[in-house]
């Protein structure tokens, strides 16, 4: 089996040869030299990464940016408060099964590539289930916003995720043994509290802080809008636009807006109806900011703003 040794480098740019099944969207994303070494800590020690920092700090997007750059596929596993670790390792259709039963034993006429016989015909593979199944190189396994779930379920996932890394299907009498170990990374808002230490202890963990310069976040803009319009945004437009953000950021609110609503905010000043001018935007924060529905996203922030306190 060939030996497959990736190293991140945060470049953003293609790698020479992509696997077939290579995650192929552009991700215009700027990881600082620490995350690019906790991400290559991480490959290296075959250990998960674990993520957490506020909403919009861009941790769900590492994923995208680690599976692009290294021409991997991409499994993403998006945890809900019912979410099992079963759920992403396979799925098996029981009910399906036995209407194909139902239906062959009436002797319908109808075409199905599906064996009742053969109970590999219903079992699905789940995000990490996909990567295990990988044969000639890893795959990436973005696991989002794993507070979500039970306070089983980081612990449940240990067993799977350490060595030897597998897993029984009853129902088929299969093991899954992974053929490579996944470049796994989790992201944690802290919904629920602490996650367990047993799982803390074999994460490698990262805080993801949110920009806070007007340079990196003039850089994060000017990456995303090259990427989407061939040319950087109106650097005297940003000059005004950015520490407006930051000072509606400074006020007490329940829904800080985050980069995706700044990239939002900017777009639409940019290229929605007319574009602004510089001296258009206010001086200070007050409800005459233009599109304010793309920053304030609950009734009491946006009262909060109109109250003018």
């Amino acid at each position: 089996m060939p030996q497959f040794k990736p190293l991140f480098h945060g470049s953003r740019s293609a790698p020479d040869n992509p696997s077939p099944e290579a995650y192929d969207k552009v991700e215009p994303y700027l990881p600082n030299p620490d995350l690019i070494k906790a991400v290559n800590l991480a490959i290296f020690l075959k250990r998960p990464l674990l993520l957490e920092g506020e909403a919009g700090s861009g941790k769900s997007r590492l994923a995208h940016a680690v599976a692009y750059e290294l021409g991997l596929p991409l499994h993403i596993w998006t945890v809900r408060s019912n979410s099992k670790a079963k759920d992403g390792l396979y799925h098996y259709d029981a009910v399906l099964r036995l209407h194909d039963v139902q239906v062959k034993q009436a002797n319908m006429d109808a075409e199905s590539r599906r064996d009742p016989s053969n109970p590999k015909h219903y079992r699905t593979f789940g995000a990490l289930g996909k990567a295990f199944i990988q044969e000639d190189y890893p795959a990436v396994v973005l696991i989002d916003e794993i507070d979500k779930a039970d306070i089983d379920f980081p612990n449940d996932l240990l067993t799977v995720l350490e060595e030897p890394r597998t897993f029984s299907i009853p129902e088929t009498g299969e093991d899954i043994q992974a053929n490579h170990a996944p470049i796994v990374i989790i992201t944690s808002n802290k919904e629920k509290g602490n996650l367990p230490k047993p799982f803390l202890r074999r994460c490698i963990y990262f805080y993801v802080e949110f920009p806070s310069e007007e340079q990196q976040l003039a850089d994060i803009i000017n990456l995303h809008h090259h990427n989407k319009h061939g040319q950087n945004a109106d650097a005297k437009l940003l000059s005004r636009a950015i520490p407006l953000f930051l000072n509606i950021r400074q006020n007490p609110m329940q829904k800080p807006p985050g980069t995706s609503e700044l990239l939002d905010w900017v777009e639409a000043l940019h290229h929605f109806d007319k574009p602004f001018l510089p001296d258009q935007l206010p001086d200070s924060v007050n409800p005459d900011l233009p599109y304010v529905e793309l920053l304030y996203k609950l009734r009491t922030d946006l009262r909060f703003l109109n109250s003018g306190l």
